[in-house]
């Protein structure tokens, strides 16, 4: 890792912290996501190991690129390419919505990378706007597999404790173990009428206020979730929400055009089996009418020839300013470095010059100019050596710590922002900001997000807004089974 300059800290969650870093060598400008914990940590292990192993296997041009697996003192370091803006941080800046045109562009690439990771049996489980990233050419690329995983064989379970709530699908909430690509979907759902109204659908308090707004706007769950509801030990004593009339989409966002609710409703069908698959959605008429999705499809790939060189230019710039920087400095030794001919004629008083010449082949050679008794006087001079400052090395963080300042104003997966340094006077527990009208909540992180969610959208006060959070013995992801993992580099 020594080969990083550590530039300052993106972003920290539960399990690790993210750092953008410069690559010394090729001046390349990476995202460095260190572990907190050490290997022997084996929930830690578990989640570093699956992150990698499914990254490895996905390379798309929606998905994050992994360039790099270190390990060092016996924690994980994983280097990913740079990326410092997401779909949040455009909600942010624009409450009231995306514009429809780039609503299309980000879900059409949203599901065209999931779709991918789909189709070799790899579900996300936590797509949520922090995790779609978008880079400078208009690119977005989903990050933090931490929680992805290959599909259950017969038989096989999963955990149910995954996705952020208000991304959580029905299945998931009344603690489902057997379910698919369908979560997937039923996020991607929840994105179509937030990226355009700029609300999140269904911002629950608790798992059981999760459902009435899911109920309240689809009807009543399928008999086969109302049953595990029941079932659920976590609601033992509690009723599900009886909803006398719903408050569909349609009626809800009025002004979104019938397209667009269409897509959202084939996506958040309340029964998994009947949500379509992502390639379905690709052929939807939001994205086929006025022939965007053909015409977009080549301005992505040019999009992505643009990133692609933005790298290699990023790269040219650091080497040529190191050989400005020598030639600088031989310039100076060149202007400076007179030598006196002391086997000279006494009575010759002129001093004779000589040139320093730098090779990129051979390293600096000595030129002289004169007589060859003045090739001595060099190394008595003192000047022929080209000083240099040593590039900061990136610190081994043991204690969790980056001795830099905090950039809260980049977001890299898998993380949540440092709210201490975009709002001071925003306090970390649950009280009034001012000038802002409701919290958004990392539910696997427990930590405050940037808000931007709309007041007046959670259920009515002292109705189920029961604080009931699903509970899983030991670690969230403790009942996944795992195949082989695979072999990485260790660096000591």
């Amino acid at each position: 890792m020594e080969k990083y300059e550590n530039l300052g800290l993106v972003g920290e969650g539960s399990y690790g912290m993210v750092m953008k870093c410069r690559n010394k060598d090729s001046g390349r400008i990476v995202a460095i996501k260190k572990f907190l914990e050490s290997d022997d940590d084996k929930m830690v292990k578990k989640i570093a190991m699956r992150e990698i192993k499914l990254l490895k296997q996905l390379r798309h041009e929606n998905l994050v690129n992994l360039l790099e697996v270190c390990k060092k003192k016996k924690r994980w370091y994983l280097v990913f390419e740079f990326v410092d803006h997401t779909v949040l941080d455009d909600l942010e800046l624009f409450p009231n919505g995306l514009d429809y045109q780039l609503a299309q562009k980000y879900l059409f690439q949203i599901i065209n990378g999931i779709g991918f990771c789909h189709s070799h049996s790899i579900i996300h489980r936590d797509i949520k706007p922090e995790n779609i990233l978008v880079s400078q050419s208009g690119v977005v690329k989903l990050c933090d597999f931490g929680f992805a995983r290959t599909l259950a064989a017969p038989g096989e379970v999963y955990t149910d404790y995954v996705a952020t709530r208000w991304y959580r699908a029905p299945e998931l909430l009344v603690g489902d173990v057997k379910y698919g690509k369908a979560v997937d979907v039923w996020a991607i759902g929840c994105l179509v009428t937030e990226m355009l109204m700029g609300e999140p659908l269904f911002p629950g308090d608790s798992d059981i206020d999760q459902l009435y707004h899911i109920m309240l706007c689809l009807g009543n769950l399928i008999p086969r979730h109302q049953e595990l509801f029941y079932k659920n030990p976590v609601f033992a004593g509690v009723r599900l929400p009886e909803i006398k009339e719903t408050v569909p989409l349609e009626r809800r966002y009025p002004r979104l055009p019938e397209v667009v609710i269409d897509l959202a409703k084939k996506c958040l069908h309340i029964d998994p089996d009947k949500r379509p698959f992502c390639a379905e959605l690709l052929h939807h008429d939001f994205f086929h009418m006025d022939g965007f999705a053909e015409r977009f499809s080549q301005e992505l790939q040019l999009k992505v020839q643009k990133d692609v060189r933005n790298i290699s230019l990023s790269k040219k710039p650091q080497n040529r300013k190191k050989e400005k920087e020598k030639d600088d400095s031989l310039g100076e030794e060149r202007k400076t470095l007179v030598v006196q001919d002391t086997n000279a004629d006494p009575k010759i008083k002129d001093s004779k010059a000589f040139k320093i010449k730098g090779s990129k082949m051979d390293g600096e050679k000595v030129e002289k100019v004169s007589r060859a008794s003045n090739a001595s006087c060099l190394n008595d001079n003192g000047m022929s050596h080209i000083k240099t400052v040593p590039s900061t090395s990136l610190p081994d963080c043991s204690n969790g710590s980056v001795g830099c300042t905090r950039n809260p104003g980049m977001a890299i997966p898998p993380l949540t922002y440092n709210l201490s340094a975009v709002a001071p006077t925003i306090n970390s527990g649950m009280g009034t900001i001012s000038g802002v009208q409701s919290y958004r909540v990392d539910e696997k992180t427990k930590k405050y997000c940037i808000p931007f969610a709309k007041p007046n959208k959670h259920s009515p006060a002292g109705v189920y807004n029961i604080n009931v959070t699903t509970s899983v013995s030991g670690s969230p992801l403790s009942d996944d089974s795992e195949a082989d993992l695979p072999r990485v580099e260790h660096q000591h």
